[in-house]
């Protein structure tokens, strides 16, 4: 297993295009995945190969049909409300799909990925590795398990400055700004309520 080629470097599989495989782009919020994942597409465009991503409905945060980074770089996507739709409403003749947010989706994308793997496709995923209690999200754990490729992500931390690796989920309510409980819902779309730290200033409270 390769853990990440490096940044702007090309991904391995455009120079191989005659078998399938997953590769994995994952880390913290404003760790930049989004970006990587979209130069990765169009990397794909530039050497012939026809591309088709895809992104969850539940995020609705800068627009329905494009993968977005906070920078307002875009790139078309098929919004879906499951995994499964991924495969339903793949076009003729894709061979990288693109898939943003790995992390809303349900448990059957690794499935998918799989799948579409066998049928050689490459399938390029971004998602956080783990939600605001450091724990796995979604189907991002399994997916780096079926992994041909790795690329792990870090931000900087909102407090020093230093590389972070976590997600901050902040709450705000009648006595300002908080740390998110442990308790707390997990999925809460909106970068403005989550900061990237570093492992000494990710709070938890009320995690036993």
């Amino acid at each position: 297993m390769s853990i990440g080629p490096g940044p702007d470097r090309d991904p391995e599989f455009l120079h191989q295009n005659n078998e399938g495989s997953i590769y994995v782009i994952t880390g913290s919020m404003f760790s930049s995945k989004s970006d990587r994942l979209i130069w990765i597409l169009r990397q794909a465009e530039y050497a012939r190969f026809r591309v088709q991503a895809f992104k969850p409905e539940v995020d609705v945060r800068r627009g329905n049909d494009t993968i977005n980074t906070f920078d307002q770089v875009k790139f078309p996507a098929t919004s879906v409300e499951k995994a499964s739709q991924i495969l339903e409403k793949l076009e003729d003749g894709v061979q990288v799909v693109g898939i943003d947010e790995g992390n809303f989706f349900d448990m059957e994308l690794v499935d998918i990925c799989k799948t579409l793997a066998r049928l050689g496709k490459h399938v390029v995923v971004a998602g956080l590795h783990s939600d605001f209690k450091g724990e796995t999200f979604g189907p991002m754990g399994l997916l780096q398990v079926e992994a041909d490729y790795i690329e792990r992500r870090q931000a900087r931390c909102s407090v020093c400055g230093k590389p972070a690796s976590k997600t901050q989920r902040l709450i705000r309510d009648e006595n300002g700004i908080r740390p998110a409980y442990y308790e707390d819902p997990v999925v809460v779309v909106g970068e403005e309520q989550y900061e990237a730290r570093c492992r000494h200033h990710h709070e938890i409270p009320h995690r036993k």
